[in-house]
């Protein structure tokens, strides 16, 4: 796999957004580009579950409605929960995650001859 490199060949130092949400899942901390993406997640999931909603409601079963709800309440607390935490917390640089890994961007890169 090669790494991004600058004009004159030599292997950039910044790590890309899909290396820092794969540090992200498998370190301890968040990062800032895995928190984007679980927001962008959650915006998603709560688009799918607008559209069910709107089904449910537009077939007037409310057995239904009532479930489509009962997702939609769990993943808006489970999204503020998550925020709130986070908010206390602070998110942590993905150079500390890759250090605490032990992963060097030095070492990860790919070397060319």
């Amino acid at each position: 796999m090669a790494s991004a490199s600058r004009m004159d060949g030599r292997p950039s130092d910044e790590v890309s957004s899909a290396e820092a949400v794969l540090v992200g899942a498998l370190s301890s901390g968040v990062n800032a580009p895995t928190w984007f993406m679980l927001k962008i997640t959650f915006l998603l999931l709560a688009v799918c579950f607008t559209a069910m909603l709107s089904l449910a409601v537009s077939s007037q079963n409310f057995v239904i409605v009532a479930h489509v709800l009962l997702l939609l309440t769990i993943g808006t607390v489970l999204f503020v929960l998550l925020s709130r935490f986070l908010a206390e917390v602070g998110l942590v640089p993905v150079e500390q995650q890759m250090q605490e890994m032990g992963i060097h961007k030095s070492e990860a890169t790919y070397k060319t001859n």
